[in-house]
C-alpha cells in the first residue's frame, strides 16, 4: 500500500493547525445564534484528515516508507479519535463524543504506553474523567482518573523522558517541540489529571484525599506557572477552610497568604468602561479571600478557648499554664513541620507567603496579648469584607460578615479578665447586631432574624451576669443600688424580650403556639423558653404584685418545657439539661408563690 508523499503530509499538518486554530481562536469570536460554527468547521477537518490517514493506512507490524511503525499509525488515528470526540463534548453532543474517545482507547489498546503515546492515553482518560463525572456517575470518573495516574506515575518510573505531544502528531519535522516545552505540557496534563481527581474524592465524600490532591494540583500549577492567579487564590482559600476544620492551622494559613500574594498578581485593570466587571469580579474574589481570613481568625481563638475553658466556661489559669509550657516544644515543632510541610510558591512568591504568614499566629493564643492580635487581624478582613458586601445589594453576606465579627468579640472577651471591658466588648456587639434586627424585613429575612434574636438574648444575659458579679464584688453587703438594680433589670428585660421575640417568631399569623415544632428550631425554642423562665424569675423588684407576675410568668415556661417534653419523648434528649432543672422548678415555685400569696394576704 502506498505511503503518503511529503505533500499529502503537508497538506494533513495544515488541515490540522486549521482545526486547533478554528477550535481554540476563532471560536471565541462565533456569533450567539451560531455558538458553534467554527467547531462545525474543524470537525470537517478532522473528518477529512481521518479518511486520509485510514486510506494509508498499514497492516498490523510493517512499516510504510516512512518508518512508522503500525502503534504510531493507531496512535495518530486515535489522536484525530479524542480531538473529535472532545469537538463534540464541546458543542454538547455528549453520546457522540464519548462513541469518538471510546474509539481512541480502542485504538490505544493495540498499542503498550511508550513516550510516542503516554500523552494520549493520559488525556483521552482525562476527558472519559469528565464526561461520566458530569453526568454523575462519579465511580465511573475515578476509574479513568485513576488509570490516567497511575500510567503517569508508571511511565515516570520506567521512562520519564519528554513524551510526544499529540499536536505533534500532525506537526512537519521543523516544527516539533523542545524538550522543556513537552514536559511542560505533559505535567500540564498530569495535573489535570490530579485536578479532576480531587474533584472526584471531593463527590464521594473522601474529603481527606481531596484537600491532599487539591493542594498538589494548586502546588503544581505555580510550579508549570499555569493558571488563572483568581481562580488559584480562590481554590486555595477554599482548601484554607478545610484544614481550618481539621485544626490544620499552619496549612489553613499557608494557604490563604499564598491566596493573598496570588490574588495580588490578578493586578489592577486599566479603568474603562468594558474593564468595569473584571475590576467588580476581582474585588469580590478579594472580599471572598478576607472572609476565609475571618473564618481563620475566628476559629483559631475559639479552638483555643474550647482548649482553656473550665467546665463552667471561664479561662481554666492551671490548664493555661500547662499549655504555655507545652508550647515551647511547640513552636520548635513547627518549624520542622513547616520544612516539611508542601509549601506553595516559586521563587518570586515565596517570600511575599512567607511574610504574610508571620503577620499572623497558627498556634494556639493563650493569653489575651495573643488573642488580641489574632482578633486585630480578624478585624481587619472585617472591615476589607464588607467594603465589597455591603448592607445594599448584599444583605445576607453583609450580616454573616457582622455575625462573624460579633463572634471574634465574644471569642476575645473570654480571654479578658477586667470584667468591666469583657462587659464593654458584649455591648460592641449589641450595638452591631440590634439595629439590623430591628431594621430587617420579617418576611423575606426571617431565618437571619432569628439568628441574631438569639444571639442577642444571649449576649444581654452573659452583660447581665458579668454586672452582677461585679456588683457584688463590691458592695460590702449583699444589698445592691437602686442604680445596679435598675441596671441588672434592664440586662435581664432586654434578654428576656429577645428571646421572646424568637419564640412570638414560630407562632402563626394569628399568634398561635405551633403544636410541634420543626426539627431545626426545636432545641432553640426549649432552650428559649427555659431561658425566659429563668429570667423571670431574676428580675428584682420590691413590689409584691411584681414579684408574682414574674414567678407565675417563670413557672408557665418551665412548664411548657415540661409538658412539651412530655407529649413529644424524643425532643428530651435534645434538652437534657434544662428539662431536669425546669422539672425542679415546676416542683419548687408554687411553694415560693404561695409563700409570696400568703406574705401580701397577711399585708393586707
Amino acid at each position: 500500500m502506498a505511503s503518503l508523499s511529503s505533500d499529502e503530509w503537508r497538506a494533513i499538518c495544515d488541515k490540522f493547525t486549521n482545526a486547533q486554530n478554528l477550535t481554540e481562536v476563532e471560536s471565541r469570536n462565533d456569533p450567539e445564534n451560531d455558538p458553534f460554527r467554527s467547531k462545525y468547521k474543524a470537525r470537517e477537518l478532522l473528518r477529512e484528515i481521518y479518511c486520509s490517514l485510514k486510506s494509508f493506512e498499514v497492516s498490523e507490524g510493517e512499516e510504510d516508507g516512512g518508518g512508522e511503525s503500525a502503534g504510531l499509525r493507531a496512535a495518530k488515528l486515535g489522536a484525530v479519535e479524542y480531538y473529535l470526540g472532545v469537538n463534540h463534548v464541546d458543542t454538547e453532543e455528549l453520546s457522540a463524543g464519548q462513541e469518538h474517545l471510546m474509539n481512541c482507547m480502542k485504538l490505544l489498546g493495540r498499542c503498550s504506553v511508550s513516550s510516542e503515546n503516554v500523552s494520549l492515553f493520559i488525556h483521552v482518560r482525562n476527558q472519559l474523567g469528565i464526561l461520566w463525572a458530569g453526568r454523575d456517575e462519579t465511580e465511573t470518573a475515578q476509574g479513568f482518573l485513576e488509570t490516567a495516574e497511575s500510567i503517569y506515575q508508571h511511565y515516570m518510573k520506567e521512562d520519564g523522558s519528554p513524551p510526544t505531544d499529540m499536536t505533534e502528531y500532525f506537526t512537519t519535522e521543523e516544527k516539533l517541540l523542545t524538550h522543556q516545552e513537552r514536559t511542560k505540557r505533559f505535567e500540564l496534563a498530569y495535573t489535570h489529571t490530579m485536578y479532576y481527581l480531587a474533584q472526584v474524592y471531593k463527590n464521594l465524600g473522601q474529603t481527606e484525599r481531596a484537600a491532599t490532591y487539591c493542594h498538589s494540583t494548586l502546588q503544581r500549577q505555580l510550579q508549570l506557572n499555569q493558571f488563572n492567579p483568581m481562580e488559584w487564590a480562590l481554590n486555595a482559600a477554599t482548601l484554607s477552610q478545610y484544614y481550618i476544620t481539621k485544626g490544620r492551622y499552619m496549612e489553613g494559613r499557608h494557604c490563604l497568604s499564598a491566596a493573598t500574594v496570588i490574588s495580588g498578581l490578578a493586578g489592577e485593570v486599566p479603568s474603562e468602561a468594558t474593564e468595569n466587571e473584571r475590576r467588580e469580579q476581582l474585588r469580590q474574589k478579594r472580599a471572598e479571600i478576607a472572609r476565609c481570613w475571618i473564618k481563620y481568625c475566628l476559629n483559631l481563638l475559639q479552638d483555643a478557648k474550647k482548649l482553656l475553658e473550665d467546665n463552667i466556661g471561664e479561662l481554666d489559669t492551671d490548664r493555661q499554664d500547662e499549655l504555655k509550657r507545652a508550647r515551647r516544644g511547640e513552636e520548635e515543632e513547627e518549624e520542622k513541620g513547616r520544612k516539611s510541610a508542601l509549601l506553595f510558591g516559586s521563587e518570586d512568591t515565596f517570600d511575599s507567603i512567607a511574610s504574610l504568614e508571620e503577620k499572623v499566629r497558627c498556634l494556639f493564643p493563650l493569653d489575651f496579648t495573643e488573642a488580641r492580635a489574632v482578633f486585630l487581624v480578624g478585624q481587619n478582613y472585617v472591615t476589607q469584607a464588607k467594603e465589597y458586601f455591603q448592607m445594599d445589594g448584599y444583605v445576607t453576606d453583609h450580616i454573616e460578615i457582622l455575625q462573624d465579627h460579633s463572634a471574634l468579640f465574644r471569642a476575645l472577651a473570654f480571654f479578658e479578665e477586667d470584667l468591666e471591658r469583657r462587659c464593654k466588648m458584649h455591648k460592641r456587639r449589641v450595638d452591631m447586631l440590634e439595629p439590623i434586627c430591628t431594621d430587617l424585613n420579617a418576611q423575606y429575612y426571617l431565618m437571619i432574624r432569628r439568628q441574631l434574636m438569639f444571639e442577642l438574648a444571649e449576649t444581654y444575659s452573659e452583660m447581665m451576669d458579668l454586672k452582677l458579679t461585679l456588683a457584688n464584688r463590691q458592695a460590702d453587703t449583699q444589698s445592691l443600688d437602686s442604680h445596679t438594680i435598675k441596671k441588672f433589670n434592664h440586662l435581664c428585660s432586654a434578654s428576656a424580650k429577645y428571646f421572646q421575640m424568637f419564640l412570638d417568631s414560630l407562632c402563626s399569623p394569628e399568634g398561635k403556639v405551633p403544636e410541634h415544632l420543626e426539627e431545626e428550631v426545636l432545641r432553640p425554642a426549649l432552650v428559649a423558653r427555659f431561658r425566659v423562665a429563668r429570667l423571670h424569675s431574676r428580675l428584682i423588684s420590691s413590689s409584691p404584685s411584681v414579684q408574682l407576675d414574674n414567678l407565675n410568668r417563670s413557672l408557665e415556661n418551665y412548664k411548657y418545657v415540661v409538658q412539651y417534653c412530655e407529649t413529644h419523648p424524643e425532643a428530651a434528649t435534645t434538652v437534657e439539661t434544662e428539662l431536669e432543672l425546669s422539672k425542679e422548678m415546676v416542683g419548687l415555685l408554687p411553694l415560693k408563690i404561695n409563700r409570696l400569696k400568703a406574705r401580701m394576704a397577711a399585708n393586707n
